[in-house]
This record gives C-alpha cells, structure tokens and sequence, in this order.
C-alpha cells in the first residue's frame, strides 16, 4: 500500500466529514501521529481536522485522554476496553464530532502469545453514541513494523469513513 492510496483515503475520509459537517481528533498509540498525518495531508483538511493526541506511553494515555489506571492494568494498552477510553476521552477533550482511536504491537518486539505482533484495536466514537455504543475493532496484521503501521492507519481510514458514511450516532 502506498502513500498515494493513503492520500486518497484520506481524502475520501476528508469529503465525507465536510458533508456530515463532522470535525475530527485522533487518539493514536502505535501509528504515534500518522493517522492525523494522513489527515492533515489533505489542503483545506482544518475545516474537519480539530486535532490528534500522540499517546504513546501508558502516562499519555491516562493525562492527554483520560484512560483509567485500572483498564490499563486490569486489559493492557492493546485492548478494546483502552482503546474504546481512548476514543471517548479524546472526543471529550476535543468537542468535536468523532474521534478514531488505536492501540496496537507494531513490532519487532513487545508481542506475547496472547496479544502477539501486528495486534491492533480500533474505535471510533461520537457525541451521540453512548460509550458502550463506541464502535471497536480488533485486527491482526503481518508484516514488519512499518507495515504494520501503515495497514492499521489504512483500516483506521476506511473505519472512519464507513462511519461517517453511515452518519454513525445521528
């Protein structure tokens, strides 16, 4: 996959937000800012980009969006419980429309028989959908650490845009 299908993802993304009126955040752990890089590659893309949180480490991910200490420890950074708090917390922190979140194991290390490499959640969440309603993905991906990352800021990318398309929480 190449940074042109990106860009053009992005872009699709960036059409769809303009027509649902949405204004977006990214809460991004592994891909460390790629998502809203894609995003932001787009001209005019701050009449539907607001913002991106790069929470990287388990502190950021408690200050900047607002995780709790206990879903870290009780499901790890990798689980659908962090990344679902992730996307709520950013959406918070950020009052706009709908936010992606993800949190994977991009390798080559820190994978485990449970959570192994290429291990990756996503969520995306709006204002009108409850946080339990916070859509949430799991994805396996193979690859080496950059394709790792560039296939979790693809499917982050077409998970938006099948929300906005479906007008997710309106």
């Amino acid at each position: 996959m190449t940074d042109q299908h990106l860009y053009r993802l992005a872009d699709e993304v960036g059409r769809a937000a303009r027509a649902a009126g949405w204004r977006m955040v990214t809460a991004e752990s592994c891909t460390a800012g790629w998502i809203a890089k894609a995003l932001t590659d787009i001209p005019g893309s701050s009449a539907w980009v607001d913002s991106g949180y790069i929470t990287y480490s388990n502190t950021a991910k408690i200050r900047d969006v607002g995780v709790s200490a206990r879903t870290l420890a009780e499901h790890g950074a990798v689980s659908e419980a962090t990344v679902r708090e992730m996307a709520n917390g950013a959406l918070r922190a950020a009052g706009v429309e709908v936010a992606i979140a993800v949190s994977g194991i991009a390798g080559p290390d820190g994978g485990t028989v449970e959570k192994p490499v290429g291990t990756v959640w996503f969520a995306v969440a709006t204002p009108e959908a409850r946080a339990e309603a916070t859509v949430c993905e799991l994805r396996q991906f193979g690859g080496d650490r950059d394709q790792v990352r560039r296939q979790t800021v693809e499917h982050a990318l077409r998970l938006a845009l099948r929300m906005l398309r479906a007008g997710l929480g309106r």
